[in-house]
């Protein structure tokens, strides 16, 4: 049964979110049993082309209509109606819905930007059942729990009647490794102790540091801490605005949150967000991606740093950042953020006046591929009811011939 429109949010889908392998991978089973009778390989096909550009550790991804268009070769209509398939298969949720709302003059930044639409990638809970996944949670925040009781055992058992493999009797097809640890979007790496061998715990004398030295030493690394310190309350702030940057700038993706979010504290210290991080690192490589993204990006940073202390010193009027001109437009554009990150969302906004549908129909008739678009987002009734009865039926026409091209658009029109 296809997933409901009031199903289709992160807050209320009924399916786990987690990262693109394994959601790819749960996007093929889907198609491959046939629960939604019109998905097919145009439908993977989009999946695919989600899943290459989605975030490793939230699962969440840009819409990007006519860039997914252009790259698949296909219509922007097709685009959007096998993204409503994934939908209605519960593999994508809405995590924020485009709108016309110019996001550049909400912070400050010349120019028009829409807000973009912005998915995560779910598991339904068919595709566990039938995996024979055990579930804790519901919902989006639903998470699989590995129990060593049900999973296969690989060890092979000899008999007098010679070696059988146990393997082959498991009721469920699970190539996971045998663990009792929860999977994790993120893999963690576990430092062990070094095992002295022979009970022996030597240490040459020219490998052992001074007092002198390991004071030294001890010092710079505390007056690193001290001036690299941060508050809880600081350090997830930059790890919501690192996990930002990582879904605008893809070559950083590689890259661990944490790390990225550390070597990226010196802009945070100026008071930028995320937007202008973004634009920052899409200027600094375009046409090639850094092998060790973090790496980079602090070289930058230091190259910079040392550009404007040589500038500073060679200038005979210095000023301090936060009175400069950059200092003062960043902590204005910080201003901005903060003011309008306290107005009502887009679901708060007054309801639908007549200016709005009157409006909407004007540009409806010069425009019937918008009406398409709206149809297959939002549904019939929401359609007729901004559009009207004559448009929707129109859009509906057309959505329903398979040879709609841009040609005989522009004739209807």
């Amino acid at each position: 049964m296809p997933v409901v429109a009031d199903d289709m949010e992160v807050d209320t889908t009924a399916s786990r979110h987690t990262g693109p392998r394994n959601w790819l991978r749960s996007v093929e089973w889907l198609i491959a049993a046939g629960l939604h009778p019109k998905a097919n390989q145009t439908t993977l096909a989009v999946a695919q082309d989600l899943a290459r550009r989605m975030d490793y550790s939230t699962g969440h991804v840009r819409y990007d209509l006519e860039g997914t268009a252009d790259r698949l070769g296909i219509d922007r209509s097709n685009v959007a109606r096998h993204a409503k398939y994934l939908r209605e298969l519960g593999a994508l949720a809405w995590v924020q819905r485009g709108t016309r709302r110019n996001i550049k003059r909400l912070l400050g930044l010349p120019g028009y930007a829409a807000t973009a639409t912005v998915y995560a990638a779910v598991i339904p809970a068919a595709y566990d059942h039938a995996m024979g996944h055990r579930i804790i949670g519901d919902g989006y925040g639903a998470r699989v729990v590995r129990d060593y009781r049900t999973m296969p055992d690989t060890r092979v058992s000899r008999t007098p009647a010679g070696p059988v493999d146990n393997a082959s009797s498991a009721p469920v097809d699970n190539p996971a490794k045998r663990s009792l640890a929860t999977p994790s979007l993120t893999s963690a790496d576990v430092e062990k102790k070094v095992q002295m061998v022979g009970g022996f715990n030597y240490t040459p004398q020219a490998g052992r540091r001074t007092d002198s030295a390991a004071h030294t030493q001890t010092n710079k690394r505390s007056n690193r801490d001290e001036h690299s310190r941060r508050t809880p309350l600081q350090v997830a702030r930059e790890i919501r605005e690192t996990r930002r940057v990582r879904a605008l700038v893809g070559w950083t993706q590689k890259e661990s949150l944490r790390r990225l979010a550390y070597v990226l504290r010196p802009w945070f210290d100026r008071g930028w967000d995320s937007n202008r991080i973004a634009d920052e690192l899409t200027g600094m490589c375009l046409g090639w991606r850094p092998k060790h993204p973090a790496t980079y990006i602090h070289a930058a940073i230091r190259h910079q740093d040392a550009h404007q202390a040589a500038l500073t010193a060679d200038s005979t009027h210095t000023v301090a950042w936060e009175d400069s001109t950059a200092g003062q437009a960043a902590a204005n554009r910080a201003s901005l953020a903060a003011l309008f990150a306290l107005l009502p969302s887009d679901d708060d906004e007054l309801a639908r006046t007549d200016d709005d549908r009157r409006i909407a129909r004007a540009q409806g008739w010069t425009n019937i591929q918008q009406v398409i678009q709206h149809l297959d987002d939002c549904g019939t009734d929401d359609t007729i009811d901004l559009y009207g009865a004559d448009l929707a039926a129109k859009a509906a026409r057309f959505a329903a011939t398979s040879s709609f091209t841009s040609t005989n658009l522009l004739a209807h029109t």
